[in-house]
């Protein structure tokens, strides 16, 4: 299985079929992976449980097609049940601990967090990578916390040696911005699956973000 970590590769997208201007899945994550998107997470939080499964199943094939990393959010049957390289839990899911004990050693956890003290608790409890935000304000998810702004950001870059990506709000005007804050891996929705020439605004986001990695 792709055992891929945000930091060896840039970008992380998610899907959401509300900001896919009425695309199939398929079409949507098919022109991620071709324009070179290397982790991609499936997320959907109005969708039964057989759709879901259906939907991953389809994205386990493409992503494996393409020696990317598949990420399933939140749902850790489902994600078992097609071999999906990882999962992201938040703060107030199932904890990583009892999830390490559903999936075994090799499948890929990450968890959200958005203070320190959530940073510094995940090695313990075994957490592969972080979530690190949402860095600006976000209509992308329901219940999201407040943003947490560089100062997380910066504070996470400079004291913690997990792998993590800044999600939350990024675009691509501002990702150039999170990447001189010390990101080097950056999740986007929106601009990703809602923009109507896909590889384009991958293109546009990668440029940005290495400008910002070089200032």
């Amino acid at each position: 299985m792709p055992r891929i970590l945000p930091g060896e590769t840039d970008i992380y997208a998610i899907t959401d079929s509300r900001l896919s201007l009425g695309r199939p899945l398929e079409e949507v994550a098919s022109a991620l992976l071709g324009a070179g998107v290397r982790i991609l997470q499936y997320r959907e939080k109005c969708f039964k449980g057989g759709e879901m499964l259906e939907e991953c199943r389809l994205l386990r094939r493409l992503t494996k097609e393409a020696g990317a990393c598949f990420i399933v959010n939140d749902h850790i049957d489902i994600a078992m049940l097609v071999k999906a390289d990882g999962v992201h839990v938040g703060q107030e899911d199932l904890p990583v601990p009892e999830v390490r004990s559903l999936v075994g050693p090799d499948v890929i956890i990450g968890l959200s967090t958005h203070e320190p003290e959530q940073a510094l608790a995940a090695r313990g409890l075994g957490a592969d990578y972080l979530g690190v935000g949402p860095i600006f304000a976000t209509q992308t998810k329901e219940d999201v916390v407040a943003p947490v702004g560089f100062d997380y950001l910066d504070w996470v870059a400079a004291n913690i040696d997990l792998p993590f990506v800044a999600i939350g709000g990024i675009k691509t005007h501002n990702i150039g911005d999170v990447a001189r804050h010390g990101a080097h891996c950056c999740c986007l929705v929106s601009e990703l699956v809602g923009a109507p020439d896909i590889a384009a605004s991958v293109r546009a986001v990668r440029e940005a973000m290495a400008e910002g990695l070089r200032g």
